[in-house]
């Protein structure tokens, strides 16, 4: 972790941890760290395993009353920070401003967030909400930042440096879960894509064909127009090429009726 920003009171507010409520705490780490492990990414759409780990985070950091996952997209020019779980409803009226942590690789906090000056439209609006204090911490890899566990609570100055503890030993594991669950939801999503395009790679042909037995152009020339008539249209290669395809068809079979 490269630090932690809290603009909250040092001890958070709270009383002094007793070693019983450490225990406790301890053993809902723990716990969570568990089911965090146990969790087959293969068998979890990448929502389900985000919507996972922000459940489990709830319990794992002492004070939180709901959590959300975002990741940051860096392959990106914007940096999109997507929203793509939540623990509880409230937390998905939260909106993303709250993503600090995942673009500066920090711990962020807060107690009074109604009051908060380094989110002056955000700090009220989610006050107004009844949710006062904030935990962010970042989904952090070696050499990439994945992005960031958002961890809210319904009581001021709900978390402290304990907390904080706790939610960084939770988001080290929790952040090559979640990478690795991307990079599975993106494989598939290739692979989808892949197939997609054999499948249609036929037709395709079929109308170049038709298209080159008409003008005599060459198939490069014929691939051009059928990209000119897609774009036209403001349709699909492949819708364009079945619809050449489907004419040609029609034609045949007109012509040989008529015969």
């Amino acid at each position: 972790m490269t630090g932690t920003e809290d603009s909250s009171p040092a001890d958070g507010g709270r009383e002094p941890l007793s070693g019983e409520q450490a225990d406790a705490d301890a053993a809902d780490l723990h716990a969570s760290l568990r089911e965090l492990a146990s969790l087959v990414t293969g068998s979890l759409g990448l929502a389900d395993l985000l919507s996972h780990v922000a459940t489990f985070a709830v319990r794992a950091i002492p004070g939180a009353d709901g959590a959300g996952v975002t990741l940051l997209e860096l392959d990106r020019p914007d940096n999109m920070v997507q929203v793509l779980a939540a623990s509880h409803p409230f937390v998905a009226e939260i909106d993303t401003i709250q993503f600090t942590a995942a673009l500066e690789r920090r711990t962020v906090r807060s107690g009074s967030l109604g009051g908060e000056r380094m989110w002056p439209r955000f700090g009220p609006r989610v006050g107004r909400l009844g949710i006062h204090s904030a935990l962010s911490l970042p989904l952090l890899l070696p050499e990439q930042v994945v992005g960031a566990i958002n961890v809210y609570s319904r009581d001021k100055d709900a978390f402290d440096d304990h907390a904080a503890e706790l939610g960084e030993l939770f988001a080290t594991p929790a952040a090559v879960a979640v990478h690795n669950a991307q990079i599975l939801a993106q494989a598939q999503a290739l692979t989808s894509q892949l197939q997609s395009a054999l499948s249609s790679r036929p037709i395709i042909d079929q109308a170049i064909g038709i298209l080159r037995g008409r003008s005599g152009a060459t198939a490069e020339e014929a691939f051009g127009k059928l990209r000119e008539m897609s774009q036209a249209d403001h349709v699909k290669l492949v819708e364009v090429a079945q619809k050449i395809v489907g004419e040609a068809v029609r034609r045949a079979r007109a012509r040989h009726t008529h015969s």
